[in-house]
């Protein structure tokens, strides 16, 4: 079992003096879960759990997230806004792009996003991002965003339950010239996240969306969504500019996804 060490992530992490507190654990049931118990931070400031082994980690709709122990990295960072900001929930879509900047600066190549919240690479799952708010006294909420990232998975994993859409798992030994140590994975990590909070609370997700479709797998790719209500089949056609997924439907043109799982993900017409 890989103990932590705090000190080398605060090394790594930079913006570190507005990092209030950041926790290791050898085993928890859930970073997500125990940063909800807890009290937020102070607006603009950040708290941290990291672990190499969650046994209760959880994804969307109260999905599991399953990884052998020390095999990757589970860290949760809860944030504070002063306000809360319009359209929270773009909030996961900005956040991915943070994470994709760390593993870029770490050497990781061709990575893409899952709209909206799964990290893709050589056309399987790497790692997911699940936000939840803790409402705060007055106008400040908090946002405890957990992320789980595969570093070095001994052999193949099945997700179970964790994923609807991914045909294997990937992780960054397979996609990285050289491995980060978690404690640099979590230190990256840590410093863009940061910036993405800070910066999502000034410009929300509009400035950022652009960039997001660089990215952005379901692009061009056959799709059935399933809604809750209805499951809508077309071609990922993008996302608009407040993070909703956009998909061309034969039958009514366009259509808006603000909420759905990806329950098909077929083959991709080539990017122009």
């Amino acid at each position: 079992m890989i103990s932590l060490d705090v000190n080398a992530i605060r090394r790594f992490a930079n913006g570190s003096e507005r990092l209030a507190d950041i926790e290791a654990f050898a085993e928890i049931d859930s970073t997500n879960s125990y940063l909800m118990r807890k009290p937020g931070p102070a607006p603009g400031t950040i708290n941290i759990a990291v672990t190499s082994n969650q046994t209760a980690g959880r994804g969307r709709h109260g999905k599991t997230w399953q990884s052998p122990p020390g095999s990757g990295l589970c860290m949760s960072v809860a944030y504070t806004f002063a306000a809360r900001p319009d359209n929270l929930p773009a909030l996961t879509l900005a956040l991915g792009l943070a994470a994709i900047d760390a593993l870029e600066e770490l050497g990781a190549s061709n990575l893409e996003l899952k709209w909206p919240n799964d990290l893709v690479a050589m056309e399987g799952k790497l790692g997911g991002i699940l936000t939840e708010v803790q409402n705060q006294s007055g106008t400040a909420v908090t946002v405890v965003a957990g992320l789980g990232v595969n570093i070095d998975l001994p052999g193949k994993l099945d997700f179970g339950l964790e994923s609807d859409w991914a045909r294997r798992t990937v992780d960054l030994k397979s996609v990285c010239v050289a491995v980060p140590s978690h404690e640099e994975l979590a230190g990256k990590m840590t410093t863009y996240l940061l910036q993405a909070f800070g910066d999502y609370e000034k410009f929300g997700f509009a400035t950022v969306a652009e960039r997001w479709s660089r990215y952005d797998w379901l692009l061009g790719r056959e799709i059935t969504i399933d809604t809750g209500r209805t499951q809508i089949s077309g071609r990922g056609a993008g996302v608009a500019d407040d993070g909703a997924l956009l998909i061309d439907t034969p039958e009514s043109g366009i259509r808006r996804i603000t909420s759905g799982t990806i329950v098909i993900a077929g083959s991709r017409k080539p990017r122009q």
